[in-house]
This record gives C-alpha cells, sequence and structure tokens, in this order.
C-alpha cells in the first residue's frame, strides 16, 4: 500500500513539529522530502538521515514496507 506525501508529512511533523517539511512524490512509493530542523545542528549526515527514518516508524522496514525509496535533504536551519 503506498504512502502518500501528507501522511509522510503528518509521520515527520510528530518528531519534528517545528521544521520546515517538504514531501513530494506523485507515486507513493518513490518518494522525495525535505527536512530542515534545528534539532540537526552538529549532527552529520548520516545522524540527521537516521534520525528522519526513525521518525517514518518503520514504513521502510524490509520489502513488505509501504514506502519503497525515499530521497532525503536534512538540515539545520
Amino acid at each position: 500500500m503506498p504512502m502518500h506525501a501528507d501522511k509522510i508529512e503528518a509521520l515527520l511533523r510528530e518528531t519534528f513539529p517545528d521544521a520546515q517539511i517538504v514531501v513530494e512524490g506523485d507515486d507513493g512509493v518513490h518518494m522525495s522530502a525535505m527536512v530542515i530542523d534545528e534539532s540537526f545542528r552538529g549532527k552529520n549526515r548520516v545522524q540527521q538521515q537516521r534520525a528522519v527514518y526513525a521518525a517514518l516508524k518503520g514504513k521502510m522496514d524490509g520489502p513488505a514496507g509501504e514506502l519503497h525509496a525515499l530521497a532525503l535533504t536534512t538540515k539545520a536551519p
């Protein structure tokens, strides 16, 4: 079952309530997201992206995951 942009944004918003979040993609399977949040300050890119994946609560886990691919851009403001 595909995940649409609004569902992805809602999941991210739970963890990053004050972030600037933009989620794009049409097929619900291959999506892109930009997350700009103060909590990323001082963290490297891998740490930032791990935080985003954790916020998705397993939706990308394994071959049966709802979201197959998410191109991420993360940074501090």
